[in-house]
């Protein structure tokens, strides 16, 4: 990766295929935690969530998945800033819309991201709520 700085693997040659390597791998670590997969790259208008996940007592976890060559800047959890998490509620409000077809009760979420420091995993739980931004 040389001394390049990746900010969520935007603008970089073959950026589709990075980003799916490391969001491969927070979806491995977050199963060894024992988090159940249920879908990868949710997106509507406005909005994407890179993993949504289950945790064992039912909770929704909407994951958002970070990668920086360098810490430079605060790092790559930093780097996820009030309009990035404005777009990733959305995404998620309009997922829960979507199953509540399936569903009448709404399931407790919540906002993780995983990042990636200078190759080192970093998991954030319950980074950001949605009332927040």
């Amino acid at each position: 990766m040389g001394g390049a700085t990746f900010d969520n693997f935007s603008g970089q040659a073959g950026s589709k295929l990075v980003g799916a390597a490391f969001e491969a791998r927070a979806q491995e670590f977050l199963q060894r935690q024992r988090l159940r997969f249920v879908a990868r790259n949710v997106s509507c208008r406005g909005g994407e969530i890179d993993l949504v996940m289950r945790e064992r007592d039912g909770a929704l976890v909407f994951v958002e998945v970070r990668a920086r060559a360098q810490c430079n800047y605060g790092g790559a959890a930093a780097s996820i800033g009030w309009q990035k998490r404005q777009r990733i509620v959305r995404a998620a409000q309009h997922y829960l819309a979507t199953q509540r077809s399936h569903s009448r009760e709404q399931p407790a979420c919540r906002f993780d991201v995983i990042a990636f420091e200078a190759g080192r995993l970093v998991w954030l739980r319950d980074a950001f709520r949605a009332d927040e931004v």
